[in-house]
């Protein structure tokens, strides 16, 4: 398996422990349930509609991030 491989397995481990709290605690993944998403280059281009998490439409809510895979 290798060094490689024990690094995908725990990365792989990682995001699993991941997506099973943030469904328990019904918060995005993308945006841990905040609703927005934070980059440095905010300060510098800010604009409302582009911080608002894509994945859950800004509601930080994982039933809504679940509903916008699903087209």
């Amino acid at each position: 398996m290798g060094l490689f491989g024990s690094f995908q397995n725990w990365k792989n481990a990682k995001y699993e422990d991941h997506m099973s709290k943030m469904k328990e605690e019904n918060k995005c993944p993308d945006c841990n349930g905040r609703g927005f998403l934070i980059f440095p280059a905010s300060m510098y281009l800010y604009n409302s509609e582009s911080l608002n998490c894509h994945g859950c439409n800004g509601t930080g809510l994982y039933e809504e991030w679940g509903q916008s895979g699903e087209i």
